[in-house]
C-alpha cells in the first residue's frame, strides 16, 4: 500500500464513523500520513484524530479510539495503535512492504502531482527583477503539478533602463526544454490526457485573485553563476531572505547543498550502471534501514503541494537537499562489498536508490535545474 492509497483509507475509515453516526465532522479532502515520529511504531502514523478533534467537539485520544477499529479492519493494513495525544500509527500487512509500494508508485510516473489546484487559474503578478522572473517560471511548473494554471503578469511596462535584463538562458535551462507559452485568461482548459494518463474531461476554470510575488531582491547579478547554480541561488532562500549570491554555490563539496543534490542523483544512476557491471538490477523490496529516505520520498508529494499552493519553491529546494542527504548516507549499502553476492536486500536498496533520482531529478527538473547522470 502506498502512502497515497494509504491516505485515502485514511479517510475512508473517517467516513465510516460519519456515516455510523460516530463523528459528527465534514470529511477532510487529505489526510497526512508519514513514517512515525519519535515515540511511535509501525509503517506510517497520521494525525487525523488531532485535525478533527476541535470539530468533533472531542479530544484528539477519543477521535482516535473511534477511528482505530474502522482502520485496523482496512485490506492491507495489520494492525494499528494509538500513541501521544491522539496519533493513529498504522502497521501494513497482506501485501509487499511499504518500501516496495513506494518505490512501485514512483516508477509509474508522475510521482507527487495532485489535484490540489485543479481547475485554478493562478496570476502571479511580479515587477521586473530576475528574481521574481525565476521564482514565476519556477511556479508555472510547480502549480501545474497541482492541475493549476499559472499566468505570470507584471506591474507595468518593463523600465526603460532594465538594470538586469533576463538572461534567456537563466529562464530557459536546457534541462528543461522550451517553456510553453503562458496561456492567456481566455483560453479554454486543457481536454487531453491528464497527468494521470486517463482521458481528461473539461474541468472549469475558477479564476483566483492576483498573488503579487515580491521576493527579496539578489543583491549582485547571479547570472555569471551560470543556469543552474543562478537558479538555485534564487530559489532555495525563502521569499523574504535576501539570496547570498558568491562562489559557494560552484564548488563541488559537501558544504554546497546544490552540489549534494546532483551529486545524490549522479550517485543514483552510477550505482545502477555498477550493478549491471556486477550481473543484478533493482527489484523493489523492504529496506529496513531506509527510515530517513522513505520519510523524505513519502513527504515529497505534501512539499509539492505546499510548494504549489503557498507558491514557495524555496519548500521543494529545501526537501531535496534533505531526500539528498538520506540517499548519501545510504548508498555505500547499496553494492556488494568484496566477495559477498548480490542479494535480495542488495536488489531492494538499489530499487529504493534508482526511485530516489528519479524523484530528485524531477524536483531540479521542475526548479529548472539540469540534473547530470556524471559529476
Amino acid at each position: 500500500m502506498t502512502p497515497l492509497e494509504l491516505s485515502r483509507t485514511v479517510l475512508s475509515a473517517v467516513r465510516r464513523a460519519v456515516d455510523a453516526g460516530e463523528l459528527s465532522v465534514a470529511v477532510p479532502v487529505r489526510a497526512q500520513v508519514a513514517p512515525p515520529g519519535p515515540g511511535g511504531c509501525g509503517d506510517y502514523a497520521t494525525n487525523i484524530a488531532l485535525q478533527l478533534a476541535r470539530p468533533a467537539g472531542r479530544s484528539a485520544a477519543q477521535v482516535a479510539e473511534i477511528l482505530r477499529p474502522h482502520l485496523a479492519g482496512a485490506d492491507g493494513v495489520a494492525d494499528v495503535t494509538i500513541t501521544g495525544p491522539g496519533f493513529l500509527n498504522i502497521r501494513l500487512g497482506g501485501g509487499e512492504p511499504a518500501v516496495a509500494s513506494l518505490v512501485r508508485e514512483i516508477e509509474r510516473g508522475s510521482y507527487g502531482h495532485g489535484d490540489a489546484l485543479a481547475g485554478q487559474v493562478l496570476p502571479l503578478r511580479i515587477p521586473y527583477d530576475i528574481r521574481a522572473e525565476v521564482v514565476a517560471d519556477t511556479l508555472v511548473r510547480i502549480i501545474a503539478t497541482q492541475g493549476g494554471q499559472a499566468l505570470v503578469q507584471h506591474d507595468g511596462p518593463r523600465p526603460p533602463m532594465d538594470p538586469a535584463p533576463m538572461d534567456p538562458a537563466l529562464m530557459d535551462p536546457p534541462s528543461t526544454g522550451p517553456r510553453p507559452a503562458d496561456p492567456s485568461p481566455a483560453d479554454p482548459p486543457p481536454t487531453g490526457p491528464s497527468h494521470t494518463g486517463l482521458p481528461a474531461t473539461p474541468t472549469p476554470v475558477t479564476p483566483t485573485p492576483t498573488t503579487p510575488l515580491r521576493p527579496v531582491p539578489a543583491p549582485e547579478d547571479p547570472t555569471p553563476l551560470g543556469a543552474d547554480a543562478a537558479r538555485w541561488a534564487l530559489l532555495r532562500p525563502a521569499g523574504h531572505d535576501r539570496p547570498r549570491i558568491g562562489d559557494a554555490h560552484l564548488l563541488q563539496r559537501e558544504s554546497n547543498p546544490l552540489f549534494r543534490v546532483r551529486y545524490a542523483h549522479a550517485r543514483t544512476r552510477a550505482l545502477t550502471r555498477n550493478a549491471a557491471a556486477l550481473g543484478f538490477t533493482g527489484t523493489p523490496g523492504d529496506v529496513p534501514e531506509a527510515d530517513d529516505l522513505l520519510g523524505a520520498l513519502a513527504e515529497y508529494p505534501r512539499v509539492l503541494r505546499v510548494a504549489a499552493t503557498h507558491r514557495a519553491p524555496d519548500r521543494l529546494a529545501r526537501h531535496l537537499v534533505t531526500t539528498a542527504d538520506a540517499l548519501l548516507a545510504l548508498q555505500h549499502l547499496v553494492l556488494p562489498l568484496g566477495d559477498e553476492k548480490p542479494s535480495a536486500a542488495h536488489r531492494a536498496r538499489l530499487a529504493l536508490a534508482e526511485a530516489t533520482g528519479t524523484v530528485l531529478a524531477g524536483g531540479l527538473s521542475l526548479l529548472g535545474i539540469s540534473a547530470p547522470d556524471y559529476l
